[in-house]
């Protein structure tokens, strides 16, 4: 893979997933990451035991590993004067400041915008929030749960109309790791416009943000018709027979997203061994289709419950309308489209157990970017310090004094 983030340094103050993601993503893409850890914890992230009712492995945190894969930490004390001296330090050799830090708390730490470019006048300074740098809730923290997924629609425009409760997001960090797709797409932006203008730049990406452009498509109707828009009833009356779900005999699930419905049909009754229904004035066109949408449905639903998943995939190989099997995260891992392409690579934590990553979706003269390993917490603190001049007595009386790790 060509490294097209080589030669450019990414400064992080940040915790969790969804700033952190991004700055992984330039790491797998080539740039230098430098983590700056709490002195005393390193990131909440290291202490998470446990994601909804999934504990997560000690010996693999693949949350962490995630979002922190090819970067290099060290742990500072940001509420100390030498601490935030290493940390100007830093940034005057940085191409990019990265923090997902509340306003009040830049403030309080000294590493607002206007402090960072003192010491760095062409540092790109890039914020990652909940809900925004502007408004009423600036300053109130938040999760992709909330900001991305409650807030900015996507629970309710996925909620069954038959059901009562309201959906959760499908994965941790779901938000977040789009959040930090998003965000990385802006570093990279606004890295060429300084390379052609030589203008600093200052960067604000939130989790509401990415999720209302998520759902831009489903916004705009809304505005459009002045009302909300609702999942439709699986029977709903005139609803396209050949974009649905349907259950095998097994108990797995086929999905079919055939918007030329009328099209398709001919060739989907071959398939499922029912040609006559291909001349059956019910289903004659595209409008006699959804006219008769509800006798279709049953009729499906009835021939892909006799059925294995296993039978289905053969009988549907060389069906030219498109469908996919509905997976879970193993499957998709295994998919022989996620193996031929490198979607999924193997990695090794520092002590060297082994584990496996999701790749950067972005692939650059087609290859997979292999993803790095999380570091240990401060594992290359004294190295990014001798680095910037201290000499080693210095070094030890920042240690004794808990400034540095």
């Amino acid at each position: 893979m060509t490294a097209v983030m080589q030669g450019v340094r990414i400064l992080e103050v940040a915790e969790h997933t969804y700033v952190p993601a991004a700055s992984a993503l330039l790491a797998d893409w080539g740039a230098e990451v430098v983590k700056v850890e709490p002195v005393e914890r390193g990131d909440a992230m290291r202490g998470l035991a446990a994601t909804g009712v999934v504990a997560v492995p000690t010996d693999v945190h693949a949350l962490l590993e995630h979002s922190n894969r090819g970067k290099h930490s060290i742990a500072l004390d940001l509420s100390s004067e030498e601490g935030l001296d290493v940390l100007y330090k830093l940034a005057a050799r940085s191409d990019v400041f990265l923090t997902n830090k509340l306003p009040r708390t830049r403030k309080k730490l000294k590493i607002d915008v206007d402090e960072i470019r003192a010491h760095s006048p062409r540092i790109i300074y890039v914020r990652g929030t909940g809900q925004g740098e502007r408004g009423p809730d600036a300053d109130r923290g938040s999760y992709d749960s909330l900001a991305f997924w409650c807030r900015a629609g996507a629970a309710l425009g996925g909620k069954p109309p038959d059901q009562a409760r309201v959906p959760v997001p499908p994965a941790p960090g779901f938000g977040d790791s789009i959040g930090a797709m998003t965000i990385a797409g802006g570093i990279m932006g606004a890295l060429f416009h300084r390379e052609r203008t030589g203008e600093a730049t200052t960067v604000d990406v939130s989790l509401l943000g990415t999720g209302m452009w998520a759902m831009g498509q489903g916004i705009a109707l809304s505005l459009l018709l002045d009302k909300p828009l609702a999942a439709p009833p699986a029977d709903a009356p005139g609803r396209n027979p050949l974009v649905a779900t349907y259950e095998t005999e097994d108990g797995r699930h086929i999905s079919l997203c055939c918007l030329q419905g009328g099209k398709y049909w001919p060739g989907l009754c071959h398939v499922i061994g029912r040609p006559e229904l291909a001349a059956d004035p019910r289903f004659a066109d595209h409008a006699s289709l959804l006219a008769h949408s509800g006798e279709a449905t049953e009729i499906l639903r009835e021939t892909f419950a006799r059925r294995s998943l296993a039978q289905w995939r053969e009988n549907l190989a060389d069906f030219d309308g498109q469908w996919a099997v509905v997976q879970d995260g193993i499957e998709a891992a295994a998919d022989r489209q996620s193996t031929a392409n490198g979607y999924v690579q193997d990695c090794k934590t520092a002590a060297g157990a082994p584990f496996r990553l999701v790749a950067a979706p972005v692939q650059y003269d087609e290859h997979p970017a292999v993803p790095g390993r999380a570091p240990e917490f401060n594992e290359h603190g004294d190295d990014i310090l001798r680095d910037l001049g201290l000499d080693w007595d210095t070094i030890i009386d920042l240690k004794v004094r808990g400034l540095v790790g």
